[in-house]
């Protein structure tokens, strides 16, 4: 999971922080997914003691899927790699205003390429 948050972390410009309204990606290995997700709510669990959120998120699949995962600020703002059932998720919101996006295609030919075959 590392290696995938380092090769995220070359490719997307990430944001500091998760606020509603964010898109976010959502890696998981088990199971395998990388997706992105939007923020509809974040609301502080008061059963616990230590500061917990509850993270309400519609994955951006096909159809879309509602989901809340309760997680510490570390985890909901990828400062850490956290486990859910034994298994590795990562999670941070995506700041789509940043000036530079850090990979361009390689090719211009090859993205009409790809264009033209999913019209």
């Amino acid at each position: 999971m590392e290696k995938l948050v380092k090769e995220l972390q070359e490719m997307l410009d990430f944001k500091e922080s998760t606020d509603v309204g964010d898109v976010v990606v959502i890696a998981a290995k088990e199971p395998q997914m990388l997706v992105y997700g939007y923020v509809t709510g974040i609301k502080r669990d008061t059963t616990r003691k230590d500061e917990w959120w509850h993270v309400d998120m519609s994955v951006l699949t096909l159809p879309p899927q509602k989901m809340t995962w309760t997680l510490r600020t570390a985890q909901m703002t990828g400062m850490e790699i956290f486990t859910m059932g034994g298994e590795e998720r990562f999670v941070k919101a995506v700041d789509f205003g940043a000036h530079s996006p850090k990979t361009r295609p390689s090719s211009p030919s090859k993205t009409e390429g790809f264009i033209k075959r999913i019209k």
